[in-house]
């Protein structure tokens, strides 16, 4: 081959792998910001997932219908209805706007299956439109004959498809004796939630309402979760042993809407939701993957320096830290700092990392020692006994939460004196493992993996309010807003 038909050769690649880029809006699931602004005017607070769907508040679903090539008219109007003629604040079954773009309803047929409408000539819109190739479209959903080529590679489950949900028997709600409380929902912060909880011996997740003993259903897991945090209380992130993935749970269906790869396993999730962003980290790579919640993507790699674990992110966002398990180093990261890594020292056995008032608050599971060190001149103020097996931290409002599992107690510090200020006993003749904080409350839920109960806490007045009996003892608890389904 010529050099002359070398060059022609590749120019013509390039010129296919352009217009595969041009291309690619056909595939997107983001929603256009012109098109999600059209809908919200008749329908605030709608739903713009990141796989595509388009939920409004009553939970009517539409599926959008990408063309091959979106235009851009200076303002968006409906060009078509079906039925004719009707506004989308009427929910039509299709919408098909002056851009090409298209919203499909879902409806349910006479046999009462999921589908869109059936049309004996569809419009040149739709036949050549093609739907988000990573939607969770409904189970079952019956696309017509006429609209097959909407579906492309687009996976769509049966009805008979069990999915990850495992239901449980009817939740039994406990009184709790000692209290005029017949349910923990009577508590303010804890009404209408819904606690998944993650324990040491099932792989499941078991979904309970608040102050039940048995859980009302489970999603079922392949691998024993490592971690997992709710974002914008519709979705569950979750990692699991053995698994390059991070799962992304829809609250709403009770399905794994996406799985977000990495090259190794990774490990613990922390979450900045003021910058819609989750940090994971990977302690066989020395790596923390960063992730855009808003797409549900990868979108960094921060390498590192050693193995890293008990990953802590400040709360204004702007440093996390872990601990190298293989040479018990601690180090900080600069986020805002060009991912600068400050090494700030060796503590051995480390259980927990806090930051507060520019202080790093560090405990050792061994040695029942807190050491206290200023993060400017990484220089130690402290280093004072604490109590027995030191397991977790907690800050809130200028004081430090040291949960001990040796003792099952709480240990106070204040963070201005850096002085122990009391000493709580949980008396529940277990092993605790965590004090997970209900984010804008006061509340704390302490799991235990021993005793088979969690423990609710006052923040604000010191005081533990009730301990709960649960079917399976609790290594995790995540607390979100109760979600309405998707039927």
């Amino acid at each position: 081959m010529t050099k002359k038909a070398i060059k022609n050769a590749f120019n013509r690649f390039l010129l296919l792998m352009l217009m595969l880029l041009i291309a690619l809006p056909s595939y997107a699931a983001t929603i256009p910001d012109n098109i999600q602004k059209f809908i919200s005017k008749d329908f605030p607070n709608t739903t713009f997932r990141f796989d595509g769907m388009i939920i409004l508040p009553d939970n009517t679903i539409y599926l959008p219908l990408f063309p091959a090539k979106i235009l851009n008219p200076e303002t968006i109007t409906i060009k078509q209805t079906y039925p004719s003629g009707k506004t989308l604040a009427s929910k039509p079954d299709v919408v098909i706007l002056n851009n090409d773009f298209a919203l499909l309803k879902v409806v349910n047929d006479p046999r009462g299956y999921k589908t869109i409408a059936r049309m004996a000539n569809p419009p040149m819109e739709l036949r050549t439109g093609l739907l988000p190739q990573d939607l969770l479209v409904p189970k079952g959903l019956v696309v017509p004959d006429s609209l097959k080529s909407i579906v492309g590679n687009l996976e769509i489950k049966t009805v008979n498809d069990p999915g990850i949900r495992v239901e449980n028997s009817k939740p039994v709600i406990s009184e709790l004796s000692g209290s005029t409380l017949k349910t923990l929902s009577q508590i303010p912060p804890l009404k209408n939630k819904s606690f998944y909880v993650s324990s040491p011996y099932s792989k499941n997740i078991q979904v309970f309402n608040p102050g039940a003993k048995t859980p009302e259903y489970s999603l079922k897991q392949i691998n024993v979760p490592i971690s997992m945090q709710a974002y914008d209380n519709k979705f569950l992130l979750v990692t699991a042993y053995d698994k390059p993935s991070v799962d992304v749970i829809s609250l709403a269906d009770d399905q794994i809407i996406k799985q977000i790869y990495t090259k190794t396993q990774p490990d613990e999730i922390v979450i900045d939701k003021n910058k819609n962003i989750a940090y994971i980290s990977s302690s066989v790579d020395s790596s923390i993957y960063t992730v855009n919640l808003e797409t549900m993507t990868l979108s960094k790699q921060i390498k590192i320096t050693g193995m890293c674990e008990k990953l802590t992110l400040s709360d204004d966002g702007t440093k996390l830290f872990y601990y190298d398990k293989k040479t018990r180093d601690i180090w900080a990261i600069e986020l805002d700092n060009n991912y600068l890594l400050k090494e700030i020292g060796k503590f051995p056995n480390v259980s927990k990392i806090a930051f507060t008032n520019n202080k790093i608050y560090i405990t050792s599971r061994t040695k029942n020692r807190l050491a206290i060190i200023d993060y400017q001149t990484i220089g130690l103020i402290a280093e004072i006994e604490i109590c027995e097996k030191p397991v977790d931290m907690l800050t809130f409002h200028d004081r430090l939460y040291i949960l001990g599992a040796g003792d099952n107690s709480i240990q106070i510090l204040d963070t201005k004196t850096d002085q122990l200020t009391d000493a709580i006993y949980l008396n529940t003749n277990g092993f605790s493992t965590k004090l997970n904080h209900i984010e804008g409350t006061n509340i704390a839920l302490i799991t235990d993996t021993k005793a088979s109960l969690y423990t609710v806490f006052d923040l604000g007045t010191n005081k533990v309010i009730k301990s709960i009996p649960v079917d399976i003892p609790a290594s995790s608890i995540v607390v979100t807003e109760k979600v309405q389904k998707i039927k």
